[in-house]
């Protein structure tokens, strides 16, 4: 492999055209150990990017200094305030946000604060396959609300999910996938707010899984849900691990609406204490000081939504692909290429490309796969001409 060096590292550049396939098979992360050597892997939400420098700096830096023991102090709570102030216009309280191990474990606890055992958890499929097993294995029920056929929410699916949820009385939680994966759909503030105040009617409380939103492009307006009109009983989870590139450096933000810090209180404290120290300072480096290599990342997924939409079109012309802003994940509908319900078989076997199946996504995930393009350009083209060859 060839070294990187660190004059490099200092500009962003195109942080998706950095790295050679030989190079990306020396890694050791699920992404490329999963499958055999032969395959291209677009599947977990892992990007093919070197480290944004603010990020490897704190780390190294840290490293260097022997400062690897137990997470102190308000650094990352502090730096995702100062972020959501400037790209979103959010004046989002260091005090109403707590530091959390990750995601989803963070999404469990607020679900775990605001409901028992046998109450109910609304999500809009097709959705995050995690949405459907980490309520369930915590007792919860789980009732879908699917999106509608444009992939926005349903709003008469949602008043009716509300209902059946609440209809043996107990609690209710909404969790929201804002932006949406596996769609990449960008919820509009006016959608939010519709379903706060939907929310609000049924005594349902809002859970807004946000961890895509650093993602989204300029043009499409990422919105806070904690940020709209009648959201103040309202929780989020946010965090650098999808837009930095940083799973195996976990950790996550908490925050809470003016009306929910007392909810937020009421998570355990083992919740903050324990996150990775070495992972508070990579994620809060990235909110602080990534946002140059953040914007090249995002130039350079723009180029690749329309490099993929062209390569559907020539080589899967059957498959329906809508590009969409809120991530790096696309959303193809493959039911006309008769490959039955999960074509992803088909193509790790006959393609040799990995993708996800559709079918753990819930409803309206039969015959779809979800495809990775946060890759090379070179990597995204040869896997789309194997997946179309393979249907000769």
């Amino acid at each position: 492999m060839s070294v990187v060096t660190n004059a490099a590292l200092d500009l962003p550049g195109n942080p998706l055209r950095q790295l050679t396939l030989d190079q990306l098979r020396q890694r050791t992360s699920a992404k490329w150990r999963t499958h055999p050597a032969d395959v291209l892997p677009l599947w977990v939400a892992e990007m093919d990017v070197l480290v944004a420098e603010p990020i490897a700096k704190a780390v190294t830096d840290a490293m260097a200094a022997g400062d690897t023991g137990y997470p102190s102090g308000s650094g990352y709570a502090e730096a995702v305030a100062a972020f959501a102030a400037e790209r979103w216009s959010w004046d989002l309280d260091p005090d109403r946000v707590r530091t959390v191990p990750d995601m989803m474990l963070g999404v469990v606890e607020m679900i775990k604060v605001l409901t028992r055992p046998g109450d109910a958890v609304v999500i809009n499929s097709p959705v995050y396959p995690p949405f459907h097993r980490f309520p369930a294995f915590n007792g919860r029920k789980v009732i879908e609300a699917p999106l509608g056929p444009d992939h926005r929410i349903d709003f008469a699916a949602l008043a009716e999910a509300f209902e059946l949820a609440l209809g043996r009385g107990g609690r209710a939680v909404y969790l929201l996938c804002s932006p949406h994966n596996p769609t990449g759909t960008v919820h509009a503030r006016a959608e939010l707010e519709r379903v706060a105040r939907l929310s609000a009617d049924y005594g349902v409380r809002v859970v807004a899984d946000e961890a895509h939103a650093p993602l989204v492009a300029p043009d499409a307006a990422f919105t806070p849900y904690l940020a709209v009109a009648g959201a103040a009983d309202g929780l989020a989870v946010t965090s650098a691990a999808k837009a930095w590139n940083l799973p195996g450096l976990r950790g996550a933000v908490a925050m809470a609406g003016p009306d929910a810090a007392v909810d937020l209180a009421r998570m355990p404290e083992e919740m903050s204490t324990s996150i990775s120290h070495l992972g508070a300072l990579a994620h809060a480096a990235a909110f602080r000081e990534g946002g140059p290599w953040l914007d090249a990342l995002v130039a350079d997924l723009a180029e690749n939504r329309r490099l993929l939409a062209a390569a559907v079109a020539e080589h899967l012309p059957q498959a329906r692909y809508r590009p969409q802003p809120g991530t790096y994940l696309a959303w193809l509908d493959c039911r006309d290429l008769g490959l039955g319900d999960d074509p992803a078989a088909h193509f790790l076997e006959r393609a040799r490309v990995a993708v996800n199946s559709g079918l753990p996504f819930g409803t309206g995930g039969k015959g779809h796969v979800r495809l990775n393009y946060a890759t090379t350009p070179e990597i995204l083209t040869e896997a789309v001409e194997r997946m179309g060859a393979s249907l000769n």
